[in-house]
């Protein structure tokens, strides 16, 4: 059975004393939810002073990005090397990433492999725009992402795969959890041809998009969804530890 994941994806938010407070916030009732992965993804700025609040917990450190490369003239960016030993996880591909900053799925992919080198846990994410859904390509979309994504990956280390329609981040219009299970079902069967079912079975795959404490039992009651990646809902400490609560309780049942 799959372990359920919960990322928060705070984005470009919070100073580094916010984020202190919010960890403080929340930290004693995540570290008492059992039988869930509680990842915390802070900008760049915070994740020392994050991973010294939550050592010895059972919370886990992400990044909300890197460079593929390991050093060299890239002003202003992180390196994979940076995050090893510091954190986990790192989210790769945000469709905020592909849009804002016209990272291409190659681009994508060697980060995902850069990551990998360094046992850093990847959370892919992919997703498609409104265009493309309303066109019925979502399939076509994320099928070519993913493919893209893991091209010349030989080992997918726990990687984490996040669905995100794009038309659902940040808009408060969630898919349905019976579209969302569907769209994961199909990522799953693509990571079965490019390696094997052993493979699809074990993978987590987390749904993104407008996801809050009054939504998340439709998505995690789904066979196919394995978590979230939370992102304005995860900035407000009940509202985080709700999901994960919800999160713990319909995985442990189901």
């Amino acid at each position: 059975m799959r372990k359920p994941i919960i990322a928060g994806n705070w984005k470009m938010n919070t100073s580094t004393s916010e984020a202190t407070e919010l960890v403080k916030a929340m930290k004693k009732k995540l570290v008492s939810i059992t039988g869930v992965d509680k990842v915390l993804c802070p900008p760049f700025v915070s994740l020392s002073l994050v991973k010294d609040l939550i050592k010895g917990t059972s919370i886990k450190l992400g990044a909300q990005n890197m460079h593929y490369e390991r050093s060299g003239a890239y002003t202003g960016e992180i390196s994979p090397v940076m995050l090893s030993g510091l954190c986990s996880f790192v989210i790769l591909g945000h469709s905020e990433r592909r849009a804002l900053f016209e990272e291409s799925d190659q681009i994508v992919n060697k980060k995902v492999q850069a990551a990998l080198d360094l046992q850093l846990t990847p959370i892919v994410c992919v997703g498609e725009s409104l265009e493309q859904n309303e066109a019925g390509e979502t399939i076509d979309v994320v099928t070519r992402q993913i493919k893209a994504a893991f091209n010349g990956v030989e080992s997918l280390q726990g990687t984490v795969v996040a669905y995100e329609p794009i038309w659902a981040i940040g808009t408060g219009k969630a898919a349905r959890g019976d579209q969302a299970n569907a769209i994961h079902k199909v990522i799953r069967s693509v990571i079965a041809q490019l390696y094997d079912d052993s493979v699809a079975q074990d993978m987590r795959i987390q749904y993104g998009g407008s996801v809050t404490a009054a939504n998340i039992a439709e998505f995690i009651g789904q066979p196919e969804i394995d978590g979230a990646l939370v992102g304005g809902a995860s900035l407000k400490a009940p509202e985080f530890i709700s999901i994960v609560e919800q999160t713990s309780k319909i995985k442990k049942t189901g």
